[in-house]
């Protein structure tokens, strides 16, 4: 946390903005972590709302566009060319593309608040050929959302944010495992209703 404060400290919104958008990318940043440290920051008036507000959103959203520009172009040559030796077939790719347009589109705006997994949405939207405004839509609304949840949550706590982080970080976990779970199960019942 340390490193956190002293990088906020020397280089302000641009910081922020910098971690933020190597955090989504995939770098080890505590996001969630940084939003709320953020907002507690603006709420003792080392930094101003608007401006952490502003630097968290462009941030959040410049990270998830290269990652989707990464997916598209490196993952989609990685699959094309490699895909065989793990099974992955043009056929699956189209699947994967269809499944994104019908309902993975909103794994996007959800994934955000699910550690690892908004690291991995883009990637995979992008390597599955997702049409990039149906990817703005959803992926800019997540990274929205979810900025100004956590910002706004750190300024109204103020000093207690660290303890505020921790419990919600615990909540997260049990909670996103329960998501795989419950998804995972509602997969397999429709696989095996598609049988009968």
């Amino acid at each position: 946390m340390e490193t956190l404060s002293a990088w906020i400290a020397q280089y302000g919104y641009f910081g922020l903005f910098t971690l933020l958008m190597l955090g989504i990318i995939g770098l080890p940043v505590p996001d969630e972590t940084l939003l709320t440290f953020s907002g507690y920051l603006a709420s003792v008036h080392r930094l101003t709302l608007p401006w952490t507000l502003a630097a968290s959103i462009a941030g959040s959203i410049c990270g998830i566009t290269i990652s989707f520009f990464l997916g598209r172009s490196l993952g989609l040559y990685l699959l094309l060319h490699y895909g065989k030796y793990v099974f992955v077939t043009p056929e699956k790719l189209d699947r994967v593309h269809a499944w994104f347009r019908k309902r993975g589109k909103w794994t996007l705006f959800v994934g955000y608040f699910i550690p690892g997994v908004r690291h991995l949405t883009a990637y995979t939207a992008g390597a599955s050929k997702l049409e990039f405004p149906l990817f703005m839509l959803f992926a800019y609304t997540g990274g929205l959302v979810w900025s100004v949840c956590f910002v706004i949550l750190g300024y109204s706590v103020g000093i207690h944010w660290h303890k505020v982080v921790e419990h919600l970080q615990k909540n997260i976990l049990v909670g996103s495992i329960l998501l795989v779970v419950l998804a995972a199960g509602f997969w397999l019942l429709r696989r095996r209703t598609a049988k009968q």
